[in-house]
């Protein structure tokens, strides 16, 4: 199976970008424009249900998503690369580190998914859970994870893509998976250099819930909290977070 993707670079540096639950391997704004491609050569994987692979079926969970990555590596003749994922995609990533340790260079989560389960109340079930078939759900998560601080036309922007580019089935699968799936035995103590970037009004994935979580189980580790950025910092604090990504990979 020839997996579709995006590359974007030239270099010799290989990094593989996992996007998140509302996104597509397109859906990463204006910081693209500031990445090094002389440097760096990125691939960006879609997800089955999503973007280019929108009619591809699967069972929409993040141990497929780990194997089509592997896959595209292997498809791209890429033996070792680093790793780069964004929320759901930083769930993923960890899901690829387990199954490959030693392909990972390095781990770099955007304002990712913890390696253990992701309990959600009640109120949190019926949002998150309902969110496949309800646009003023996705909207509302939008909304919370950029700390209420983005305008309604960006809102609506993001919401009717996350609409367009992935089928229901899909959306409503990884979700399920994501909050429920428990990578924490599989990587904890892995020495892989990571970095964790989160935006200071994320009102859900938080510099203290990663405190807590990626720097407990990865020992060499690091974070860094992004000013002026809720949860979407390729939109947010574009050249801030190319700047940081980069300055960590290229080390």
């Amino acid at each position: 199976m020839t997996i579709p993707h995006r590359v974007t670079g030239t270099g010799d540096q290989h990094v593989l970008v996992l996007h998140d639950w509302f996104g597509t391997s397109a859906g990463w704004g204006p910081f693209l424009d500031y990445l090094d491609g002389r440097a760096f050569s990125y691939a960006f994987l879609d997800y089955r249900g999503y973007g280019e692979r929108k009619d591809v079926t699967g069972e929409y969970t993040l141990a497929e998503i780990a194997a089509d990555a592997l896959a595209l590596a292997d498809q791209l003749g890429w033996d070792r690369f680093s790793l780069v994922g964004h929320s759901m995609g930083g769930k993923a990533a960890q899901q690829v580190l387990a199954e490959a340790p030693l392909r990972v260079r390095k781990l770099v989560g955007l304002a990712p998914v913890p390696a253990g389960a992701y309990p959600l109340d009640e109120a949190g079930e019926a949002l998150f859970y309902g969110a496949a078939g309800d646009r003023e759900k996705r909207y509302a998560i939008l909304d919370l994870v950029t700390g209420q601080r983005a305008g309604r036309v960006w809102l609506d922007r993001m919401v009717d893509q996350s609409l367009r580019l992935s089928n229901a089935a899909a959306f409503d699968g990884y979700v399920r998976d994501w909050t429920t799936a428990d990578l924490e035995r599989r990587i904890d103590g892995n020495p892989v250099p990571v970095k964790v970037i989160v935006g200071e009004h994320d009102l859900a994935l938080t510099a203290d819930v990663m405190r807590g979580t990626w720097l407990e189980h990865y020992p060499n580790a690091e974070l860094e909290e992004l000013g002026g950025s809720g949860h979407y910092p390729m939109y947010e604090a574009p050249v801030a977070l190319a700047s940081s990504l980069e300055s960590f990979l290229h080390n």
